[in-house]
């Protein structure tokens, strides 16, 4: 548990001999955040032979998987979503069928977002689901292949971006050396809050520079909306493009008003609520040579509980603003995420709940702007058939199965963009 840099030293890594290798970063979406459900997960074949799979993504529903297991009289009480793909890739393998085959037999069951990273002693397979909803890089490294969910991770050590690995897609590495098998037909759905907040400003997606879109959703915001102000802050880190971009675009001088500890991580992230609160006190300190005195206008990505969001305005206002603006580079998140980033219930989404002069009130702020759906396709600049906007629509594009009993559609209400 914890950082990677307090959990890995440099002398660890000297004693990990190979030449195939999987590793993983993961926060709780199903299944509780303790070490158990730690990856990569290993699973014993037989004697010394055994496979190792890491999950970045989200099954909304397991019910095949439950029941494939259930055949073959593997317990699934206590198992996340993760565990159960990689116990049923094992199954196939200890009944004889080699890793691609049995990967390629279980992918039907594999009902929700996935990119997997399958290894066993010889051979590293990367599968991607059918829509494509998180990013998967591949690149060349020292003559051998590196994959990544981001294409930062390639440049960062020194690798070369070949492609993405395209939806329904299967790649695999072995002494054969690439190869490409599409096992489903793929419909790139990709979601745009990767656009939005998740994706490093410093990743390639779809051919977009994640940092120039981000603040092309400034520039398109401060033309939607024209308010007098003295001076731009963003609230660091992943709005600071956002918040260049408005700038550039209204005029208004762009300031660092918060400074941000380097070393406190993602808040909204937290699974419990008294954390993120604690977390937040921590994590920005406000200039007040900046603010005080000053109409300012706050630039945040998304606003999704609004409980970290009320903290940062309530510590600007102590700081002395005259006024507070808060202007938001995306569409209010009324929906659910469940396909790997922890926004699990629709009552916990202040948008989903209030209208946007309840929660200007509830965060207390003298106004409160989001960026128009329109708005945001249009500073993306890709085709919209290409993204996933269920956070912002409902609309849903990997099938949700049980969990849509979950989600509340009203006509002719807030819900609607």
């Amino acid at each position: 548990m914890g950082l990677v840099s307090h959990v890995f030293a440099e002398e660890d890594l000297i004693f990990l001999k190979g030449y195939l290798a999987i590793g993983h970063n993961r926060y709780s979406t199903s299944g509780d955040s303790v070490v158990t459900h730690a990856q990569p997960i290993l699973e014993k074949i037989s004697g010394k032979k055994s496979i190792a799979l890491v999950h970045n993504g989200n099954l909304p529903s397991v019910k095949k998987l439950e029941e494939f297991l259930k055949n073959k009289n593997i317990k699934t009480k206590g198992l996340n979503d993760s565990e159960m793909i990689a116990k049923a890739i094992a199954a196939l393998v200890k009944e004889g069928l080699d890793l691609e085959d049995a990967t390629t037999k279980a992918f039907p069951l594999f009902t929700g977002v996935f990119c997997l990273l399958i290894m066993d002693e010889k051979k590293l397979i990367a599968l991607r689901d059918s829509f494509g909803i998180r990013p998967l890089s591949l690149g060349k490294l020292n003559g051998g292949y590196i994959i990544a969910s981001e294409t930062c991770a390639l440049d960062i050590v020194g690798a070369q971006f070949l492609r993405a690995v395209k939806p329904g897609e299967m790649v695999t590495v072995s002494d054969k050396g690439l190869q490409s098998f599409q096992i489903e037909k793929g419909n790139q759905k990709l979601d745009v809050f990767e656009f939005v907040y998740f994706a490093r400003p410093d990743s390639i997606i779809l051919g977009k520079s994640v940092d120039v879109v981000r603040q092309n959703l400034g520039k398109e915001l401060a033309k939607e909306n024209q308010i007098k102000a003295d001076v731009v802050i963003p609230i660091p880190d992943s709005a600071i493009p956002a918040a260049i971009g408005f700038s550039r675009q209204s005029g208004i001088p762009f300031e660092m008003g918060l400074i941000k500890n380097r070393y406190i991580h993602r808040t909204f992230i937290s699974p419990e609520q008294h954390t993120r609160h604690r977390i937040v006190q921590l994590k920005l300190n406000p200039m007040k040579h900046v603010i005080s005195g000053k109409r300012v206008i706050v630039i945040d990505d998304s606003i999704v509980r609004g409980t970290t969001s009320k903290q940062i305005m309530r510590m600007i206002k102590d700081a002395g603003a005259k006024e507070i603006h808060l202007l938001v580079s995306s569409p209010p998140v009324k929906f659910p995420d469940f396909y790997g980033i922890d926004t699990p219930n629709q009552k916990e989404l202040i948008a989903a709940v209030k209208n946007i002069k309840e929660i200007a009130k509830e965060l207390g702020v003298d106004s409160l702007h989001y960026l128009s759906y329109g708005g945001l396709i249009k500073a993306i600049g890709l085709s919209e058939d290409l993204l996933c906007t269920a956070l912002f629509n409902g609309n849903y594009p990997v099938d949700i199965g049980e969990r849509r009993k979950e989600i509340t559609y009203e006509k002719n209400s807030r819900f609607n963009i």
